[in-house]
This record gives C-alpha cells, sequence and structure tokens, in this order.
C-alpha cells in the first residue's frame, strides 16, 4: 500500500485512477449517456496504461526485453481478446475481424513509428536487433497470406463452401507456427535476439510480487474499462461525427493497444529500443497469429454460427502493406526520427481514407 500511494505522489497523472470507478459505476446510472461513457473510459484507460507500463518495464529488468516484450503484448491483446470474445458471443463478426485488422495495423505502423519518432527526437541514432524485427515481419507476413487466401478462394475462384474448412485449418496451422516461434525465440535460438543496445539506467524497478500483483490486477480493470468504451464509442462516434470504419481501425485500437504504447513509447525515449520494436511487432504477430485463429476456434463453441478468416480487400491490402513498410523501415536495425515520421505517414494514409471514405460494408 504505501509504495501505491508513493508511486501516485511521484506521478500525477495516476490520479486519473479517480475516473476507474467513475467509469464504471457509470455504466449502470447512465446508460443511455454513451458520449459521456466514451470519455470517462478514455480518461480511466490513461493511467491505467502508465501503470501497466511500469510494472511491465520492472518485470522486464529481471526477464529481458525479449521475455518483457513478450508479456507486454500478451497482456495488451488480452484487452482486445475480450472485446472480440464478446462481439463473437452476440455474432458480430464484422466487428471482431475490423478490430483485428485495425488492431494489426496499428501496433505495426502507429506504435512502431511513434517509438521510432520518439527515441529519434532525443538521440541521433538508436540501434536494436534486427533479427527480432525480421523473425516479427516474417510471422506477419505469413499471417497475411493466411488472411489473403479464404478472401482469395471466395470472391476469385467463387468457393464459398470451402472457406470454413479452410479457415478452420489454416488457423490450426497459423496457431502451430506462433507456438514455433516461441520456441525458436526464447529458446532453441535466443542468444540471437538479445538487445543491441544498454539504454538507460531505469528507475529501480518493481519487486516482482508486487509487479506480478499489479499487471493481473491492471489487466482486468483495463478489460473491464474496455468494454464500457467499446458499448459506447459507436453511438458516441455518430455524436462526435467520426465513420464506424474510423472508430473500429483507429481509434478503437488505438485506447485499446494504449498499455502497450504507453511502454513501447517509454522504452524507446530511455533508448530501449528492443522493447519497443518487441511490443510493436510482436503484438501485432500475435494478435494476427494467434488471436485471430483462436476466435475462428472459439466461434464453434461461443458463436451463434462458425467464423471465417475472409476479410474484405481493403483489410487485406492495409494489413499487407503494414507489414511491408514494417519489413523495409526495420531492414537495417537503425532508426532515426524520420524513419518514424515516414512510417506514421503511411498510417496517416490510411486513417485519412477510412476518415473521409469508408467502405461500403
Amino acid at each position: 500500500m504505501d509504495r501505491a500511494l508513493n508511486e501516485m505522489r511521484t506521478s500525477p497523472l495516476l490520479w486519473l485512477l479517480v475516473f476507474v470507478p467513475v467509469v464504471l459505476a457509470g455504466e449502470r446510472l447512465w446508460p443511455d449517456r454513451h458520449t459521456l461513457l466514451f470519455l470517462l473510459s478514455v480518461l480511466a484507460i490513461v493511467p491505467l496504461a502508465a501503470l501497466l507500463s511500469r510494472a511491465t518495464e520492472s518485470v522486464a529488468a529481471r526477464t529481458g526485453d525479449a521475455i518483457g516484450g513478450l508479456l507486454n503484448a500478451t497482456l495488451g491483446n488480452l484487452t482486445e481478446l475480450v472485446i472480440a470474445l464478446t462481439a463473437l458471443q452476440a455474432g458480430q463478426y464484422l466487428l471482431v475481424k475490423a478490430s483485428i485488422a485495425g488492431a494489426v495495423v496499428t501496433n505495426t505502423l502507429f506504435m512502431l513509428g511513434g517509438a521510432f519518432l520518439i527515441g529519434g527526437l532525443k538521440y541521433h541514432e538508436q540501434e536494436f536487433n534486427r533479427i527480432t524485427a525480421r523473425v516479427q515481419s516474417g510471422l506477419l507476413f505469413l499471417a497475411t497470406v493466411a488472411l489473403l487466401v479464404p478472401s482469395f478462394v471466395a470472391q476469385v475462384d467463387g468457393r464459398e463452401a470451402v472457406t470454413q474448412p479452410l479457415s478452420l485449418g489454416l488457423s490450426v496451422l497459423l496457431i502451430l507456427g506462433y507456438g514455433l516461434s516461441l520456441l525458436f525465440a526464447l529458446k532453441t535460438h535466443k542468444e540471437a535476439f538479445a538487445s543491441a543496445g544498454h539504454g538507460e539506467a531505469d528507475e529501480e524497478p518493481w519487486p516482482i510480487s508486487f509487479a506480478l500483483v499489479t499487471l493481473a490486477l491492471v489487466t482486468v480493470l483495463v478489460a473491464l474499462v474496455s468494454e464500457v468504451f467499446v458499448s459506447s464509442v459507436q453511438i458516441a462516434a455518430e455524436t462526435l461525427g467520426m465513420s464506424s470504419a474510423f472508430v473500429g481501425f483507429v481509434v478503437v485500437a488505438i485506447v485499446g493497444a494504449a498499455a502497450e504504447m504507453t511502454t513501447a513509447f517509454s522504452a524507446a525515449a530511455k533508448d530501449r529500443l528492443d522493447l519497443s520494436v518487441g511490443i510493436a511487432l510482436g503484438s501485432a504477430a500475435q494478435i494476427a497469429l494467434f488471436v485471430a485463429p483462436l476466435l475462428v476456434l472459439l466461434s464453434y463453441v461461443i458463436g451463434p454460427q462458425p467464423m471465417s478468416l475472409q476479410f474484405w480487400p481493403g483489410a487485406i491490402a492495409m494489413m499487407l502493406i503494414a507489414t511491408m513498410a514494417a519489413a523495409l523501415m526495420t531492414n537495417g536495425g537503425r532508426s532515426a526520427w524520420f524513419l518514424g515520421v515516414m512510417i506514421l505517414m503511411v498510417y496517416a494514409i490510411f486513417a485519412l481514407t477510412l476518415f473521409l471514405l469508408p467502405p461500403a460494408s
């Protein structure tokens, strides 16, 4: 308790934690005031993201950046998974697929580009382990190919009946591939994934027990607040003049990944770009290779009908371009602020297009 109070004294941002019980109570007291709940949930997620960032850094200080990045990506993606499971039970498969595509594109472009820009503004040039980036980019390309095949078969070949069993088989292959990638990075070739730089000296890390308890508690709270956010964001978006496509791909994805972004940007500012790259690309790869196929498998159990991996062409194109941009910009193992600007420009092009010209479906 004393440690928690001390953290709140040293970080005024954590005083925003008062909005967490407010938004949870507001969901029951003012269920129809969607715009107010939307704004309150955003204010509540910000301090929770800061706490999650601090706790993850404390764990990463003892486990190394590779496992720390994997841990942060997993905990951050738990929010997206909870949101997707809720939509899956309701049969809102278009929302599920939009959240998957938006999360992949946002993590790959916005989070990575922001980390390069923030780190580049403080350091003339930064180095990171390009093997890590190359493996994660390769995994993203693998997932994009797997997502492209069902759409190609259905739209070009016209064999709709094959789409569902094909998606089921691809889901098993993607989960197997993701499991093997963890074995490769954390066991058989872990020496190749060592950090490229030492970075700045961090604040004194929390005790591991306190950090793990904080991670568990904050993850639950983030999931609860995120559900309020998602339930109110559609109507709030209409009130604020935003399209549903823009909300799904941009707003929901950014708020859902707020915790991961806080850690990635903080690590880049401390010259720990390996952790930033690991979180950004690792999170995107985990969504595409594990979360998406897991949802397909779970749709057979909790969904009104099985879900396929068939995405609309625009989503596939954006994920493919995001993967190619990440592979191109991380190939050299060095970054500067302008690389971050170029990656963010690609993301801005997608966001502007979705804001002005949302897809018909």
